[in-house]
């Protein structure tokens, strides 16, 4: 199953995306990076099947998505819910938190990635 996690094709595209973060995920990686959240390794733009998720923590078996504007629309709503499903089949548990989310309650967004950590 491993093939399935940071394939060697997306490396380029998951560093052209940690690379020019936005605004929003900055801000929370500032606050996971560095085992500083309970001492759990987060993971940024990491790989997993054809898809790149903002933030994973392999221990926890727990996916971060931090969604901006692009994701308002039925058709990109249909396209995560698609891709939520393929992440949550694998086992993974998956948490959405919007842009706005970030920037007004990162202390209530960091409490309930706390309350999904074994």
């Amino acid at each position: 199953m491993t093939e399935l996690f940071n394939q060697k094709t997306q490396t380029p595209r998951r560093r052209k995306l940690r690379n020019n973060s936005p605004k929003a995920e900055s801000i929370l990686w500032y606050r996971l990076k560095g085992k500083q959240l309970k001492g759990y390794k987060f993971r940024r733009q990491y790989g997993i099947g054809n898809y790149i998720i903002d933030f994973y923590v392999p221990k926890a078996k727990l996916a971060i998505e931090i969604d901006g504007e692009s994701h308002i629309g039925k058709p990109v709503e249909m396209r995560d819910n698609k891709r939520q499903e393929f992440i949550e089949f694998l086992g993974i548990s998956c948490l959405r938190f919007t842009n706005w989310d970030v920037y007004e309650n990162i202390d209530g967004v960091l409490e309930e990635i706390i309350s999904h950590l074994p």
